[in-house]
């Protein structure tokens, strides 16, 4: 079975059009915290169910709720999910995962560790600096995955 699940990062309350588009048909969506206002896990979840992390701007009593990691399994692939990856206090490989996804830094990046896909979709919020805005993708089919961001606007 082919998993095709939408990533997104830092939205700091702002859940563009485009990254809805760029989401819509993904079979689960995964938010890496920084989400700001709990609205913006509303609008995901029209699109698709959602798993959500705690980032550092989420504060109050709607993001009490939230995890600071999560753990998914999606067939054959475990996936690790926080908001900072300077945060992660585990060898993925020892803990058995393949995939860690985290936002924070606002730059979009998939990179390969010792097996262990690691996957930034980048910020889909507000443009901070230069950065680009972005959401990511993860397929998964059986025991192989594979990552790409989407920039949604230079």
């Amino acid at each position: 079975m082919l998993f095709r699940i939408g990533l997104i990062s830092d939205t700091h309350g702002l859940v563009r059009d485009e990254a809805c588009a760029a989401l819509r048909g993904c079979q689960h969506i995964i938010h890496a915290g920084d989400i700001d206002a709990p609205g913006v896990l509303a609008q995901l979840r029209e699109l698709a169910p959602v798993t959500a992390v705690r980032g550092n701007n989420d504060r109050g009593a709607w993001a009490r709720s939230l995890s600071k990691h999560e753990v998914l399994e999606f067939g054959a692939v475990t996936a690790y999910v926080l908001h900072d990856l300077s945060e992660l206090e585990l060898d993925p490989v020892a803990a058995g995962f393949q995939v860690v996804v985290s936002g924070h830094s606002h730059r979009p990046r998939v990179e390969t560790r010792a097996g262990v896909l690691y996957v930034n979709p980048g910020s889909a919020g507000p443009r901070r600096f230069k950065l680009p805005v972005a959401v990511g993708e993860l397929f998964i089919t059986g025991n192989r995955f594979d990552a790409r961001v989407i920039q949604l606007s230079p």
